[in-house]
């Protein structure tokens, strides 16, 4: 009978995200008196540059401590301490994954799903993506978000790959955007202007598509996931 021997990593604490390590530097400034009950934070450059992170690792971390209750986003005016006492760390994972890693996660599932959903593309499954943009512009117009139209475009090539997994993969990267994270970032920086961008970047992969070209249609996608990282994260030049 063979012995089974515990694995190593099982009693391992999770790993941190790279966004929760800056907000911990972050907290223990506070804690530490760097920052006072009620000052206004440094600009985004100022803190990145202290701290040595990317502008958009600093955002994720200020939008966590938002949620935590450390800090308060006062728009036009900045970034304020709260009292200490209200902060907390939050277990890991409890308001979502980073959304820069999002972002790199799905250019590279999308980016190879696209490639074996474009040998079986159909006359059928084209009417399916052009009606999901027709629907998207509908809503931009009607001044609404078009959160499902776009999921229905990007889900129906995935669900043509011919693999399940994959196709589960998109979802599950796709619906991250609900974590209050990611959620805090749509709420922040998603504007009508981008949801047109999206919806142009949308029309050059379905255009690709139509035209047979699979590498082009990659490229495509690749060009719209990160520039929807773009316009949700910015950038360190923003």
């Amino acid at each position: 009978m063979p012995i089974i021997r515990p694995d190593a990593n099982t009693d391992r604490p999770p790993e941190r995200r790279l966004y929760q390590l800056v907000a911990d530097r972050l907290r223990a400034l506070i804690q530490e008196g760097n920052f006072r009950i009620g000052d206004r934070l440094p600009s985004e450059r100022e803190l990145a540059l202290q701290l040595g992170v990317s502008r958009p690792s600093l955002r994720e971390a200020l939008i966590a401590l938002e949620i935590e209750g450390a800090v308060e986003v006062r728009m036009g005016s900045g970034i304020y301490v709260l009292s200490i006492t209200e902060q907390r760390s939050l277990p890991i994972g409890s308001i979502g994954e980073s959304p820069v890693e999002l972002m790199q996660a799905r250019a590279v599932v999308e980016g190879a799903v696209i490639l074996m959903a474009a040998p079986r593309m159909t006359p059928e499954v084209f009417a399916s993506l052009r009606k999901s943009l027709d629907d998207m512009r509908i809503s931009i117009a009607e001044g609404t978000k078009p959160l499902d139209d776009d999921r229905r475009f990007h889900l129906t090539i995935a669900k043509h790959a011919g693999n399940g997994v994959l196709s589960r993969m998109v979802r599950d990267l796709f619906d991250e955007r609900h974590s209050p994270l990611s959620a805090k970032f749509r709420h922040r920086f998603e504007t009508v202007a981008g949801w047109k961008l999206a919806l142009s970047e949308h029309e050059t992969i379905l255009s690709a598509l139509e035209a047979g070209d699979p590498l082009l249609a990659q490229a495509m996608m690749h060009v719209h996931i990160a520039q929807s990282g773009l316009r949700w994260l910015g950038s360190d030049d923003r």
